[in-house]
């Protein structure tokens, strides 16, 4: 197996979306003394992540960026819960929190070790700005950021795995898409590319009951990123 570059799904595989969101909305209910039950809002919070980006892959709506999606969701949110009183630049900051996540602990030792072999780049469904904020926050050491904004599409279309793979200018087989999530590793194979399978079986909390297993023919099953690594001889 020849693997040049490795790619990666970002949210939930290299960061902890859901213990980093919900300990800043904690924070925020704390600070202003709102009772609400923040797993729950969290909940509602991300359930317009797929329907958002299938509107978009399905032409219902012109490209819009995942913080755009998010944003509009959690005004509905504010309103809803009857949370006032922020101005907008405070609105924003909350918003903003998908690009303030906490590494998992094995993800930035982990990427290092890659990268003395491998070119590294996230391939994920955030925006551009996002990731690189995100990497800026969480020290994470991309050689490149490749994001599906680059396609002006969502994940699992084909069209975000062949940019990535185009931008790189290597062929399907030469990238390996890295992923916790079955449907990403599914749809890079379809596409040429290598994949590694590595479980994040906390990444949506107590009760998880997806992605614990691998469902596919990947080519490496790992236990963490530092054990990707080892297993592809860094």
């Amino acid at each position: 197996m020849t693997v040049k570059a490795l790619t990666f799904d970002t949210y939930g595989t290299v960061v902890d979306w859901r213990g980093s969101v919900l300990s800043e909305l904690e924070a925020f209910g704390a600070s202003r003394r709102l009772g609400l039950d923040w797993s729950a809002f969290l909940a509602d919070w991300r359930s317009c992540y797929r329907p958002g980006m299938e509107k978009v892959n399905s032409g219902e709506w012109p490209w819009t960026t995942v913080d755009a999606i998010y944003r509009r969701r959690l005004d509905e949110l504010l309103q809803a819960h009857q949370i006032r009183g922020l101005d907008t630049a405070e609105v924003e900051h909350l918003s903003r929190v998908w690009w303030r996540l906490k590494p998992w602990p094995d993800s930035v030792p982990g990427l290092a070790r890659l990268r003395t072999k491998y070119v590294i780049s996230p391939l994920s469904n955030a925006s551009f700005a996002g990731m690189v904020h995100l990497a800026k926050f969480a020290g994470l050491p991309w050689d490149c950021v490749i994001t599906a904004e680059n396609a002006k599409c969502y994940k699992p279309r084909a069209e975000a795995y062949r940019v990535a793979i185009g931008l790189l200018g290597l062929t399907p087989g030469d990238v390996m898409m890295v992923a916790a999530h079955n449907y990403d590793l599914r749809a890079a194979q379809a596409n040429g590319m290598r994949t590694a399978f590595v479980p994040r079986p906390t990444e949506h909390g107590p009760g998880q009951a997806t992605d614990l297993e691998p469902d596919g023919d990947w080519d490496v099953v790992a236990e963490s990123l530092e054990d990707l690594a080892r297993r592809l001889d860094t």
